[in-house]
């Protein structure tokens, strides 16, 4: 399988768990703290990566890795903490058909992250797409 093949099939499996994640999210932080339900999440996702890792034989020393990705991974873990802190807020005071539409966004968000700030092209069907999730977000909120 070619690179171009391979990166959508891992982009397929992102959507495929992030659906399981948001139903089984909804279902794991009824009754219990939305923070310490992202927590235990953070710690099952912590200990399955080392295994992977481990598995596969590509743990390296941290300290080899480049300061720039230091600090863009930091900055991508604080980032993904609060998402998460906030996606299990959303999903134990809303319905997960209308939280997790919402929280893709994202989606929308990152296209325009990548434009203005990593200088990627707009292509028409890009522009399109984003605007299509956007407008799909409002609907599904709003009705």
């Amino acid at each position: 399988m070619g690179l171009r093949q391979s990166w959508l099939l891992f982009a397929l499996g992102s959507a495929f768990f992030a659906a399981l994640t948001a139903l089984f999210g909804k279902l794991g932080v009824a009754g219990i703290n939305s923070n310490l339900a992202t927590f235990v999440r953070t710690v099952v996702i912590l200990a399955v990566t080392a295994g992977i890792l481990s598995l596969r034989g590509e743990w390296a020393r941290p300290a080899g890795l480049p300061w720039h990705s230091w600090l863009f991974l930091v900055l991508s873990g604080i980032a993904t903490g609060l998402s998460w802190l906030c996606y299990y807020r959303a999903l134990q005071l809303g319905p997960v058909s209308k939280v997790a539409p919402i929280d893709k966004l994202s989606v929308a968000m990152a296209i325009m992250l990548g434009l203005v700030f990593l200088g990627e092209r707009p292509s028409l069907p890009l522009l399109v797409g984003g605007a299509l999730i956007v407008v799909g977000a409002i609907v599904i909120a709003l009705f």
